[in-house]
């Protein structure tokens, strides 16, 4: 395949050229001839190509809860969005609390065969929060996250323990900040205090820790102190928590909540000084029944890049090279993937997007299985034209 005259832009890289395609690699960046195989010319049009996007966080509800989301359904719609690799959370039916149930999950994704897909290991007994799962019998490389996400482990002894089995195994803690203490009366001091006890944990400890979600601005502005004190401490935001405020969402429910102007204002400021290693998109799919009682989430896939480059890059926040570095180069690293980047020698995970043509979004637009969004309407920029696994474009 050979991709000619269009704008190509990675976390270090922004001009117009060519690029080729061999099997599954990127052969060449630079000015090339036309070839006999398959070419797709785009002078004259206002798109780019990135590469494809990597997502550290998402739910595709299997097993157990397929009705909201399979690995198929979510394969699709993470094709749909320009993303070829995703990490997905444990709290399944049963929950991913096995080696053996990660690897199944893993197994049955490749025999679907359109992306990559990690599984995350719980780090508790069924995310009860009372018992290990299989963190002590792992043999180092075997997993590389573990988290109790939609929970935070309250037991801080527990906790302790955690933390001394993954840094021995060299394991990423990925941790949901939610104090249970406050879940039900303050989402805010739930956050905050969850993320000062894991920080004072690993800063005593060490490890590897990298924070889900941050959503306040005491979160992010704590854990930014500590990177400045020298701890290698991660942390991920979410499309939706960057694009609107709770007045604009009203009681639509995520967790955590949609926050003030102040918190995205310091989100983003995070970000433009390379606080934040990635944008994860935390894609929750749910029925509408599941809406109505009260489930909190909302998908996120086919929505990331353009809500991000609507208010990040069009808003004059961010260079486009910075939010791919968020939403490709830094979180294929951290799955440790030959991808992210436009270059010789990477797969060739690609992304082809329309720069400078608004567009609304509709409910037809989406091929998750759930259509969970307060979004619907919202005039965007950045409609995904194809992406590109290993070589195989898809539309």
């Amino acid at each position: 395949m050979l991709i000619k005259n269009i704008r190509i832009v990675d976390d270090t890289q922004d001009f117009i050229a060519d690029v080729l395609i061999e099997g599954d690699k990127i052969i060449k960046v630079e000015k090339i001839e036309n070839i006999d195989d398959e070419t797709l010319d785009f002078i004259n049009k206002p798109y780019a190509l990135l590469p494809a996007f990597t997502d550290l966080h998402a739910h595709f509800r299997d097993p157990g809860f397929t009705y909201k989301e399979d690995l198929l359904s979510g394969s699709q719609a993470a094709l749909k969005g320009g993303y070829t690799a995703v990490n997905l959370m444990p709290n399944t039916k049963p929950v991913c609390s096995t080696l053996e149930l990660v690897r199944d999950v893993e197994n049955r994704a490749a025999q679907v065969g359109l992306i990559h897909v990690n599984q995350t290991l719980s780090m508790t007994k069924n995310l009860e929060g009372k018992e290990l799962s299989d963190l002590k019998t792992l043999k180092e490389g075997e997993i590389l996250f573990v988290s109790d996400d939609g929970k935070g482990v309250a037991d801080d002894h527990l906790m302790r323990d955690i933390f001394k089995i993954c840094k021995e195994k060299k394991i990423t803690i990925m941790s949901h900040a939610e104090d249970p203490r406050f879940s039900a009366t303050d989402m805010r001091m739930a956050e905050n205090s969850m993320t000062f006890r894991d920080l004072k944990l690993f800063k005593e400890i060490g490890g590897q820790l990298h924070f889900c979600h941050v959503s306040t601005k005491e979160a992010i502005e704590a854990i930014e102190d500590a990177q400045k004190q020298g701890h290698q401490v991660s942390c991920e935001v979410t499309p939706h928590h960057i694009f609107a405020n709770r007045r604009k969402t009203g009681d639509y429910k995520v967790n955590p909540p949609f926050r003030d102007d102040k918190d995205i204002e310091a989100l983003i400021a995070a970000m433009q000084r390379g606080a934040v290693a990635a944008i994860a998109t935390d894609h929750a799919p749910h029925t509408a029944e599941d809406k109505q009682n009260g489930a909190p989430g909302m998908i996120g896939l086919e929505l990331a890049f353009p809500l991000c480059y609507t208010k990040l890059v069009r808003g004059n926040k961010l260079s486009l090279s910075q939010l791919v570095a968020l939403m490709a180069t830094n979180p294929a690293a951290m799955m440790q993937l030959n991808k992210g980047k436009i270059k010789a020698g990477y797969d060739a995970d690609l992304v082809i997007v329309d720069l400078e043509n608004s567009y609304q979004i509709t409910v037809s637009d989406f091929v998750s299985k759930s259509k969970n969004t307060p979004f619907i309407g919202e005039t965007v920029y950045g409609k995904i034209i194809h992406t590109i696994r290993l070589g195989k474009r898809f539309k």
